[in-house]
């Protein structure tokens, strides 16, 4: 099963457009199974969490030597969109300050997220090497200083970095280290995506609370779970439930779907539902892809994004679009 949730290449699950079976629901009845032994608390809105509204991801890194044209003039006819989270793969410096810039100057939240599309594979040795996540957070400490004059925003550490069958020991061991790293430029809330492409709660929650073995120290940390149609955790044996949802949130953390989309391809996980039991609790959300995708999951068209010009190009929404923006 963790082959059908590698988001190898540029992180990007192929298929159609369909929305999942059941997601309309807002009961979560059937997202639920097996019943979550987690109290949820009703809504508690993270003061970590709260300078990010719902919003889009965008991935320009790979087009155009990430000289592309983002689309802001469409952006600001959907006013759902407070936020964007934007993937920086390395050797894309330069031009990640325009982005930044651009998305600031523009009002949004940005969250700036470290990418390396090279880790994304069912190599686990690869994916959960740490010298992996410390060539990210040595990334950050060399660069924040210069990122951070575009604006502000919020450090997501690494993409998607560990794999499903990671243990919570090596998952924490490896942060605290980058973490401290980070640290040394930088004292905002950091962003934590969870281990298994961003779907091992459990994992995680360990990694926080565990009774043995290393935990995460840093009190100003965001978990962040990514949400998709075909979403597993390896460690409960079976689909993502509300269940999982409610272990990260009882970490007493703070949390976000950093991603979410439907590749259109079938799964089991009801991710829409999924998505507004995450908005009950006040968790920020996060639409899989703005554009940049490197399949069918993109909000506007054409794709990808296009090069810059002197005049904004005209892009326009795609089918993809209106299941996401409506979760917003």
């Amino acid at each position: 099963m963790v082959g059908d949730d590698d988001y190898s290449g540029l992180q990007q699950p192929s298929g159609g457009y369909g929305v999942a079976a059941g997601g309309g629901g807002a009961g979560y009845g059937s997202s639920q199974t097996p019943p979550s032994s987690y109290a949820s608390g009703g809504p508690v809105a993270s003061t970590l969490t709260a300078g990010l509204g719902n919003g889009v991801n965008l991935q320009p890194s790979y087009y155009y030597d990430g000289n592309v044209d983002l689309g802001w003039d469409l952006m600001a006819k959907c006013p759902k969109v407070k936020s964007v989270r934007i993937e920086i793969e390395m050797g894309r410096e330069a031009v990640a300050e325009r982005w930044i810039r651009e998305a600031v100057s523009r009002k949004y939240a940005v969250i700036a997220t470290f990418h390396s599309a090279a880790i994304l594979t069912n190599d686990q040795l690869l994916m959960d090497d740490p010298n992996e996540l410390f060539k990210a957070a040595a990334w950050w400490a060399t660069n924040y200083p210069s990122l951070s004059k575009a604006g502000a925003f919020t450090i997501n550490l690494m993409n998607e970095w560990g794999g499903h069958a990671i243990t919570s020991n090596d998952y924490a061991a490896s942060y605290n280290q980058a973490i401290a790293t980070v640290r040394t430029v930088y004292d905002g809330p950091i962003i934590v995506d969870i281990p298994g492409f961003g779907q091992e709660a459990h994992t995680a929650a360990l990694a926080i609370n565990g009774k043995s073995g290393q935990t995460i120290k840093d009190p100003k940390i965001i978990l962040s779970t990514h949400i998709y149609s075909q979403a597993w955790s390896f460690s409960r044996q079976r689909a993502m439930t509300t269940a999982d949802l409610d272990e990260l949130a009882a970490t007493g953390r703070g949390c976000m779907v950093g991603e979410f989309g439907d590749d259109g391809v079938g799964g089991k996980t009801p991710w829409a539902d999924l998505v507004k039991y995450a908005k009950s609790k006040d968790w920020p959300v996060f639409g899989w892809a703005w554009n940049g995708d490197g399949g069918r999951m993109n909000m506007i068209q054409p794709v990808p994004f296009q090069k810059l010009s002197s005049s904004a190009y005209p892009y326009t929404v795609s089918q993809y679009f209106q299941p996401i923006y409506d979760l917003l």
